[in-house]
């Protein structure tokens, strides 16, 4: 196997993993003040999150590097053509993660209102906008021969990329749902079980008419079948879901997340940037490439610290893999 194949296959995997553990990271913030009646619950919520959401985002970051080293022009191409969604899903990370770590520095409502205002957002607009950029990765976008991106924001508002934003947040709200019925206990667990057959009902709908279209513009027999994998696993998700096997149901859902992020990467390869343009412009893993040099030390430096990262990330579910118990606090009405 060629290694431009084998380092595509690699940034598949990592966005995979980043969002089958983001995921649910988007829908536990999503879903703050809705499953969240009190700051109790509030506090129950964020602590299911608490340990990992910083690790999980380590995926992106790694993503992004591996893609700027194994291939410079797929990197060029997406942060130009991309600039917006992606800068106003970098601005919505930082203003979660801020939001995360200091919504505790003040025992004050007012102050923690604005910062469970921030994580809802911080987490609302990202699944949005990761949506609408894979959805427009698969679709395509209009490339000149010199692989520059011709088009406007405008252009990347297609009904089929539309349709994605929505589908990958109401899959988010569904898996995240699902982590807390996982996590938590007593009521909380109770209606976090209940609203995840609801929107995992939803969901289910959005996710196949939107796989479908997609495997309909630019899928393969391969693709199509992991895209029904997909699918198949998402039912049995809400099913276990249904009968209150948490454990279950958040394992289809992670591998319904994962095996429909893997039949998009499946679906464009071996294009990385398809044009809407001309199909000599499409921008494909040969064209995007770094030398065989570069990526022969890149796959040495992955086979080394990639297993590591990983044993750390597993290390640390584990150690913080117990339930929640929503627990009573004292808090002011104001800042003092």
């Amino acid at each position: 196997m060629e290694l431009t194949t084998v380092w595509f296959l690699a940034i598949a995997g990592l966005w995979i993993g980043y969002f089958v553990l983001e995921g649910f990271d988007f829908g536990v913030g999503t879903l703050l003040r809705v499953l969240g009646r009190n700051e109790p619950e509030r506090r129950a919520v964020i602590t299911t999150i608490g340990p990992v959401w910083d690790g999980n985002e380590v995926w992106l970051i790694v993503a992004g590097g591996a893609t700027f080293a194994a291939f410079p022009e797929w990197y060029a191409t997406l942060f130009s053509g991309f600039y917006l969604p992606l800068f106003a899903i970098l601005v919505s990370l930082i203003l979660r993660g801020v939001a995360l770590e200091y919504r505790g520095k003040r025992d004050d409502l007012v102050w923690r209102g604005r910062m469970d205002t921030m994580i809802t957002v911080g987490s609302v607009l990202p699944a949005l906008l990761w949506g609408l950029t894979f959805a427009n990765l698969v679709r395509g976008v209009p490339l000149d021969d010199s692989f520059e991106y011709v088009g406007t924001f405008g252009d990347l508002l297609s009904p089929f990329a539309l349709l994605g934003a929505v589908a990958f947040t109401a899959v988010f709200v569904a898996h995240g749902a699902i982590f807390l019925a996982l996590r938590t206990t007593d009521d909380l667990r109770a209606r976090a079980n209940r609203l995840a057959s609801r929107a995992g009902l939803v969901a289910a709908v959005l996710v196949i008419v939107f796989l479908a279209w997609a495997q309909t513009i630019r899928g393969d027999t391969g693709s199509w079948i992991v895209a029904a994998a997909a699918v198949v696993a998402f039912a049995g998700g809400l099913v276990a879901n249904w009968v209150r096997r948490e454990g279950w149901a958040f394992l289809g859902t992670a591998l319904a997340v994962g095996l429909a992020v893997a039949s998009l990467f499946a679906a464009m390869f071996p294009a990385v940037m398809p044009s809407t343009l001309d199909p000599q412009s499409t921008l494909t893993t040969v064209d995007a490439a770094s030398t065989p040099y570069t990526l022969k030390v890149l796959t040495i430096i992955a086979g080394i610290f990639l297993p590591l990262v990983m044993l750390y990330q597993g290390w640390t579910y584990w150690v913080f893999r117990k339930r929640i118990t929503v627990e009573p606090v004292a808090v002011s009405e104001s800042a003092t």
